[in-house]
């Protein structure tokens, strides 16, 4: 015990407020003290800062102001606290109240101005380190105070699990093991695909011999694709017909035809023997020969030979017992080879082929309703009309007597864009059509403006 009131602070070991080993230990914050500050409202702390950089002290409307006070009867940027040198002052304006302590007692800000310094329109009075007070603008009040400045805050250190590096971290053993069979596995892997286990060539191979084994090598066989120069040209010459009679066949090497080669020519000889028969125009004799089977199609030129005429007595192509053969119809004969013929002064005409076309349709547009907003509409709407007209030609195709009208509803948005287009009357049109129709309207683009619905009927009829 007597160890124990021995050594320092041993008198003062029973006394409160006795200062402990860690408070000795925290080194004094020297230099001139710094603002502490508090913010009260309506009776209530809403804030509390220490001015640690020792500056001036902004209050006012302003953004900018280290602290916003909603009074206009401050400016939007005042001193409050005023850093001149290396003291403070004190700037208060009238309006403001308070109470501030100093040296020379405790004196309301009143009383402050017979004693203060005027700058302007505000009062100016120097603070000490020992000087604190209040001071009332508006709804909110400013404690303050001078304190020491806080002890800086240490560098946050890392803990000493994670100070201890990644190495510490490592499972060495499980390491290893993992090392090592990597090593095999993959050293198995790269000697399998080495040059350590290719065969050893035989080193008394010499250049020679090489030569000798690449000379023993057979060709290779080339395949040879028969010819069909005979088909080809029977059938090119087959192909052109002249108009005053068969064309010759090109003379053809001696042997066997085979199939491919017979159904061809005889194919040949039917496309003659038809546009033979297209010089008589087309007429129902014709037509009636090539269906019935009194006269075989592919057998013409011997029909011709015989004592078989043309009678004209029925509306088909029929066989009769005399009169002449096919062979002299026409002036002049000339065989098979005259029927496409027209002679000077003979009856036989040449038909021209005509070229039948389908109906046709017209869109007629009727006024527009609602276009008011829209300043182009007239001109849009107009343009669309060909587009229309292609549509209904479309379903003219399939439906020659279709005529109808349709009612389209466009809504345009104000820069000019198609929301959407819908059916808003009309009938006689095929779905097809109405939803070509709808499709092209919505690919219009108008003018920026108002947006509108517009309400345009378009009506489609024949072409006569």
């Amino acid at each position: 015990m007597s160890q124990m009131q021995t050594g320092p602070g041993a008198q003062q070991g029973g006394r409160p407020g006795q200062m402990t080993s860690v408070m000795r230990a925290v080194a004094q914050q020297a230099g001139p003290k710094v603002l502490r500050i508090g913010l009260v409202q309506s009776g209530r702390v809403i804030e509390e800062r220490i001015i640690k950089q020792r500056t001036s002290v902004t209050i006012g409307q302003s953004e900018k102001a280290m602290f916003v006070v909603p009074t206009p009867n401050v400016p939007a940027q005042f001193k409050l606290f005023e850093l001149i040198g290396s003291d403070y002052y004190l700037n208060f304006i009238d309006g403001m109240s308070g109470r501030v302590a100093l040296q020379t007692g405790i004196s309301e800000l009143s009383a402050l101005k017979g004693q203060a310094r005027r700058v302007g329109p505000a009062y100016q009075v120097r603070l000490t380190e020992d000087a604190r007070g209040k001071v009332v603008v508006g709804d909110t009040t400013f404690l303050f105070q001078f304190v020491s400045p806080p002890p800086p805050a240490p560098r946050p250190q890392l803990p000493l699990s994670v100070k201890g590096g990644l190495a510490s971290q490592i499972d060495w053993t499980l390491t290893i093991i993992a090392a090592f069979s990597f090593m095999m596995h993959f050293g198995f892997i790269g000697a399998m695909y080495s040059d350590w286990m290719d065969q050893v060539v035989n080193d008394d191979i010499s250049a020679q011999g090489l030569t000798d084994m690449l000379n023993k090598i057979p060709p290779p066989v080339i395949e040879q694709k028969p010819e069909v120069a005979a088909t080809s040209t029977a059938t090119s010459t087959a192909a052109a017909p002249t108009a005053t009679g068969p064309s010759t066949p090109a003379p053809t090497k001696a042997g066997p035809i085979s199939e491919k080669q017979a159904a061809a020519l005889t194919q040949q000889a039917e496309n003659m023997q038809m546009q033979m028969l297209a010089a008589f125009g087309g007429t129902t004799s014709v037509a009636g020969a090539l269906t019935r089977g009194d006269v075989p199609v592919t057998d013409l030129s011997g029909v011709a030979q015989s004592s078989a005429g043309v009678s004209s007595t029925g509306g088909d192509l029929k066989l009769a017992s005399g009169g002449g053969g096919l062979a002299n119809v026409g002036h002049g004969g000339g065989g098979l080879g005259a029927l496409g013929a027209t002679g000077g002064g003979g009856s036989g005409t040449t038909v021209a082929a005509r070229e039948v076309k389908g109906p046709t349709g017209d869109a007629q547009m009727g006024p527009i309703a609602g276009g008011g907003a829209v300043s182009d509409a007239d001109r849009v709407i107009a343009g669309l009309r060909p587009s229309f007209k292609s549509c209904y030609n479309k379903g003219l195709a399939n439906d020659p007597s279709m005529s109808g009208k349709i009612v389209l509803a466009i809504k345009v948005q104000p820069n000019g864009d198609v929301e959407s287009v819908s059916k808003a009357g009309g009938s006689g049109l095929s779905a097809e059509v109405e939803q070509c129709i709808i499709g092209r309207a919505k690919r219009a683009s108008f003018s920026a403006g108002g947006g509108a619905t517009l309400q345009v009927p378009v009506t489609f009829v024949q072409q006569k």
